[in-house]
């Protein structure tokens, strides 16, 4: 045979092998595909407003939070009765803690301040609440002191909180979920949204939260500075900004395929014995990814609430509402969130 033959049936050989392996990997990665089942995980936030745990020492007691505190005798899984089903439905319930929890500490010379007992975290713990956002102008009513105590009880029952660069970090079905709290009161805390937003996104968080306080007491829209800081935020990687302070309700944005709740009201709120306007909200998300990426989806529903089960006094314990009373608080939640370009809101 001559050579040119024998080079021929060589070329032959390897072309037929190569032809046999490409098909044997062809085949291959047909059976990775049908065996292939993208990793789905979901985490389920909820968001409510403003929750102080306590009387403020100039107020009277008749009718006060610390009085109904007192008369259920240790059982405080009272204040949040009518909503922990809606709490232990989730994976992570965030409240905005607004007060201190101790014993310590002098009262700060202001309008209003606020230091409950340290039992009085039983309130969240009893009531399937995982994390609490401190950054608030109600932080450190009784001095520094308070703040730390506050900190280390809510540690101590495994409650995450954050305010300002001491963010929080949890995991949540597998999810890397990062928590931000801003005083945007304080212009200096409001410039450290930027440091924070990047400090849990360096520690691998794939879902950013934050919880700003903010704008105008009273006021049923956001101010301009609201609406630049959640763009903001959502610029810088934020997946949902959640707003407090106002002590009413505020509208809800969409920008950039993430939601802004601007402000959520008040909850369950000790500073007031009976509150003008009892309407409050809860919000949740639910958050979903494949294979680690945060999927775009509307999967977002608001449920009415009220702070108080009595429209006369507040009894401190939020309660859903039914009937007419629901629908004026949805009524008025769309047309808030219509005048910021969100259209269609999802109510339960």
């Amino acid at each position: 045979m001559s050579i040119r033959k024998i080079m021929l049936s060589i070329a032959v050989i390897l072309f037929a092998a190569a032809i046999g392996l490409s098909m044997a990997q062809k085949r291959t990665e047909k059976k990775a595909k049908e065996s292939y089942s993208p990793n789905v995980q979901t985490v389920t936030v909820t968001a409510v407003g403003d929750c102080t745990l306590a009387t403020d020492a100039n107020a009277s007691r008749e009718g006060s939070f610390a009085s109904y505190a007192e008369a259920q005798n240790g059982d405080y899984s009272y204040f949040f009765r009518n909503v922990a089903p809606i709490f232990e439905e989730d994976d992570l319930t965030i409240v905005n803690f607004e007060g201190t929890l101790s014993n310590q500490g002098k009262r700060m010379d202001k309008t209003f301040a606020f230091r409950g007992k340290p039992e009085y975290v039983k309130v969240l713990t009893t009531s399937s609440v995982e994390a609490a956002n401190l950054a608030n102008n109600h932080s450190s009513d009784y001095g520094d002191v308070s703040l730390t105590d506050t900190i280390k009880y809510l540690n101590e029952v495994g409650i995450s909180n954050f305010i300002g660069t001491n963010t929080a970090m949890r995991e949540i079905n597998g999810i890397s979920v990062g928590l931000v709290g801003i005083n945007a009161l304080n212009e200096e805390e409001a410039q450290k949204l930027e440091k924070t937003i990047g400090s849990v996104k360096s520690l691998g968080a794939q879902l950013v939260i934050v919880s700003m306080h903010w704008g105008e007491e009273k006021a049923t829209e956001p101010n301009d500075l609201q609406k630049e800081l959640a763009h903001k935020a959502i610029d810088l990687g934020a997946d949902l900004v959640i707003g407090t302070h106002p002590h009413v309700l505020q509208g809800i944005e969409k920008y950039n395929g993430k939601y802004i709740a601007y402000s959520l009201g008040n909850f369950c709120f000790g500073g007031h014995n009976n509150p003008s306007d009892k309407n409050t909200a809860i919000y949740r998300q639910i958050f979903t990814f494949v294979d680690g990426v945060l999927q775009v989806d509307d999967n977002m529903v608001i449920i009415p609430a009220t702070v108080s089960g009595h429209d006369g006094y507040n009894d401190y314990q939020p309660s859903l509402p039914g009937g007419e009373r629901k629908a004026e608080i949805q009524n008025i939640i769309s047309d808030y969130s219509a005048a910021l370009g969100l259209q269609n809101i999802n109510f339960r």
